[in-house]
């Protein structure tokens, strides 16, 4: 798996973007210099993420979601499989 995280990721079941795999290695979210824990949906190259808007439903029970446009970093929080051999080789 590579060191990058995806372009576009989502944490909705539903959604064409989404990847459990990816999902359990944790995503780091950086969007305007600030680290966010709340981001449901992301595009790096597109420049937005999306949040829930408070606790509001749609009809079918799902998080009513808002669209943040400005810059976005993602980053993985745990390092991939190979990397940590690697790291405890060098040690």
């Amino acid at each position: 798996m590579s060191d990058t995280p995806p372009d576009r990721l989502s944490t909705n079941p539903r959604s064409p973007h989404f990847d459990m795999d990816v999902l359990q290695r944790g995503i780091g979210i950086r969007f305007k210099g600030r680290e966010r824990k709340d981001v449901e949906e992301y595009s790096i190259s597109e420049g937005w993420i999306r949040v829930a808007a408070g606790k509001t439903r749609d009809r079918q029970g799902n998080p009513l979601t808002i669209k943040l446009n400005g810059e976005v970093e993602a980053w993985f929080e745990t390092p991939a499989e190979g990397d940590t051999e690697t790291a405890t080789q060098s040690e």
